[in-house]
C-alpha cells in the first residue's frame, strides 16, 4: 500500500520543502486525520496523547492559510507553559520558513514592553500563555480583529492549572467567525463544555485510538523507599541504570533545588528547571538539555507538557505526581519516535495512597508496572566505574532537526530600525534591487527600535552582505554584517 505523503494531501511546495528539511517525510496518524479537516476550516475537537505530532497537525494548515501581506495576527495559539509556547513558535516558524511567516511568543515573567514592541510589528501567528495573552488584550497591545483561527493546545493542562476562566475571557475578545481547534490528551467534562459553548455545533471530534505508531514503548517500574534516604536511593538507581539522558521529576521547586544540589555535589552533570527561575535561565537550560550538553535534568511538571526532546532514555518520578494525568505526561517524555524508554517511580510511605490512585489510572491506559527492589551496595559498586566513565565523558551533541533547513539561511544585521522610520518594504525594495536577488530570497524581517534583522534564504546571505556595503536603505547608510547568535 502506497504511503500517504504531504504532497498527496495538497500541501504547497514551500511547506513540503521545509518539512523535508525537517525530516518530516510522511504524516502521522493524527496529521492524516486533522490536516484535511483543518484545511477545510472545520472546527475540531481532538483527543490525542503527547508525542503524536499535534503541533504539525495544526501548524501545517495554519501556514497554508495565513496571508503574508496581512500585518495583524491571523491565528492565536494558547498553551499552558512558557516552554511549550517557545517550542511551538520555533516549530511553526520552521514549517512556514519559506513562506516567511512571523510567529510571536508572549508569556509571563518576560518583558511586557519587549513583547508590546514585537506585537506592533507584522506578526502572522501569536502563541502564548493565557495570563499574558489576556494582559495584552486588556492593554490593547494585541490586535485580534483579523484572527481567523484559535488553537487551544494541551487544554486539559490549562484546566488543571486554573487557566480556563482566562481562556474564556480571551475568547470573548475574538471574532465570532473563526475556526477553533482544541487538542487535549484527556477529555474531562469541563473541556467538553468549552467545546460545546465555543465551537460550531457541527464540529468534528477526533479520538486517536492507540496504535503501535502512537503508543510509547516504555518499561514501567516502581520502588518503595524504605531504608535508604530517598536521595541516596536515587543516586544508586542512576548508577545502576546509567542513562544516556534522564529527566527527574519532582512535585515542588524546593524538592527540585534539593535534588539538584545533592546530585551536583555527587558530580552528576545536571541542571534544574522550575517556574521560579528567570525565563532566560529556563531557556538556556532547556536548550542545553535538548542538544545534549546536559545528561540530566531535574524539573517540576513545567518540563512534562508537550516538550519534544529526542532520545530521553529514562524518566524518574522522584515524587508521585499530584495529578493522575501528570504521570502520563512525565513518562511520555521517554519512549518517543519508536524508541524504548525506561520510567521509574520512587514511592515513600506517605505517597502510597497517591500511588494507588495514579497506578489505577495508569492501568486504565494499559500501563503495566513491575516492582523492583533497592540495589545492593555490591551491585552499585560493580556498576560505578561504567557510570563515572559516562558522566565524565564529553557528550555527543545532537543534531538539531532544523539544521538542514537553516544551512542556506543567513540572518543579517542592519543598525537601523523604527527610529530611522524604516519599514519592511524599504528593506525588500533595496535588497531586490541587487542583481540576482528575488523576493523569494528574503525571509523574516524583524524591525526593532534601533536595529533590523533580515533572514536571507537560498545561500544568498554572504553575497547580500557584500553588496550592501555600498548601498543605502531609504537613503540611509547602515552598517551591515552577519547577525551574532
Amino acid at each position: 500500500m502506497k504511503k500517504i505523503t504531504f504532497e498527496s494531501m495538497g500541501i504547497s511546495s514551500e511547506i513540503t520543502k521545509a518539512l523535508d528539511s525537517l525530516r518530516y517525510y510522511h504524516p502521522t496518524s493524527v496529521q492524516q486525520e486533522i490536516i484535511p479537516l483543518a484545511l477545510n476550516k472545520e472546527d475540531i475537537l481532538t483527543e490525542s496523547q503527547t508525542g503524536s505530532g499535534k503541533t504539525a497537525a495544526f501548524g501545517i494548515p495554519l501556514c497554508e492559510q495565513v496571508v503574508w501581506e496581512e500585518n495583524k495576527p491571523q491565528a492565536l495559539i494558547l498553551v499552558p507553559t512558557r516552554e511549550l509556547a517557545m517550542q511551538i513558535k520555533e516549530d511553526i516558524m520552521n514549517i512556514g520558513r519559506f513562506k516567511r511567516f512571523k510567529v510571536t511568543a508572549v508569556y509571563g515573567k518576560s518583558s511586557f514592553k519587549t513583547q508590546k514592541s514585537e506585537l506592533k510589528q507584522k506578526s502572522h501567528i501569536v502563541v502564548g500563555t493565557p495570563g499574558r495573552i489576556l494582559e495584552h488584550l486588556q492593554e490593547g497591545t494585541l490586535n485580534v480583529d483579523e484572527v481567523k483561527s484559535l488553537i487551544l493546545d494541551e487544554a486539559d493542562e490549562m484546566l488543571n492549572m486554573g487557566f480556563i476562566q482566562q481562556v474564556e475571557d480571551i475568547i470573548d475578545y475574538l471574532p465570532k467567525e473563526r475556526q477553533t481547534m482544541l487538542f487535549s490528551a484527556t477529555m474531562p467534562s469541563e473541556i467538553e463544555r468549552l467545546a460545546f459553548f465555543y465551537m460550531k455545533k457541527d464540529h468534528k471530534t477526533i479520538k486517536m485510538e492507540k496504535s503501535e505508531e502512537n503508543t510509547p514503548n516504555i518499561s514501567q517500574s516502581y520502588i518503595r523507599v524504605q531504608e535508604l534516604p530517598k536521595e541516596k536511593l536515587l543516586l544508586d538507581l542512576l548508577t545502576i541504570e546509567n542513562p544516556d539522558t534522564c529527566i527527574i521529576f519532582c512535585n515542588t521547586r524546593d524538592v527540585v533545588d534539593a535534588v539538584d544540589s545533592y546530585l551536583a555535589k555527587a558530580g552528576i552533570p545536571i541542571d534544574k528547571l522550575h517556574g521560579g527561575m528567570d525565563q532566560d535561565d529556563r531557556s538556556d537550560v532547556m536548550q542545553e538539555f535538548r542538544i545534549g550538553k546536559l545528561r540530566y535534568l531535574v524539573a517540576t511538571d513545567v518540563a512534562s507538557r508537550g516538550i519534544d526532546i529526542d532520545n530521553v532514555t529514562h524518566v524518574i518520578n522522584y515524587n508521585v505526581p499530584f495529578e493522575n494525568e501528570s504521570f502520563t505526561h512525565r513518562t511520555g517524555r521517554t519512549g518517543r519516535a519508536g524508541k524504548t524508554g525506561v520510567a521509574l517511580t520512587l514511592i515513600s510511605d506517605n505517597e502510597m495512597k497517591r500511588w494507588q490512585e495514579v497506578s489505577e489510572y495508569a492501568k486504565e491506559a494499559d500501563m503495566h508496572f513491575t516492582e523492583i527492589k533497592a540495589p545492593s551496595n555490591r551491585q552499585v559498586m560493580s556498576r560505578k566505574t561504567a557510570f563515572e566513565k559516562k558522566i565524565n565523558s564529553r557528550p555527543v551533541l545532537k543534531t538539531a532537526r532544523n539544521k538542514e533547513l537553516n544551512k542556506d539561511i543567513t540572518k543579517v544585521y542592519f543598525n537601523g530600525g523604527k527610529k530611522k522610520k524604516l519599514r519592511a518594504v524599504d528593506f525588500v525594495g533595496t535588497l531586490t534591487n541587487i542583481k540576482g536577488v528575488e523576493a523569494e530570497d528574503i525571509g523574516i524581517i524583524t524591525i526593532q527600535e534601533n536595529v533590523t534583522y533580515v533572514e536571507i534564504l537560498n545561500g544568498m546571505g554572504p553575497y547580500v552582505i557584500t553588496e550592501m556595503q555600498n548601498r543605502t536603505v531609504k537613503g540611509k547608510k547602515l552598517k551591515v554584517h552577519k547577525a551574532r547568535k
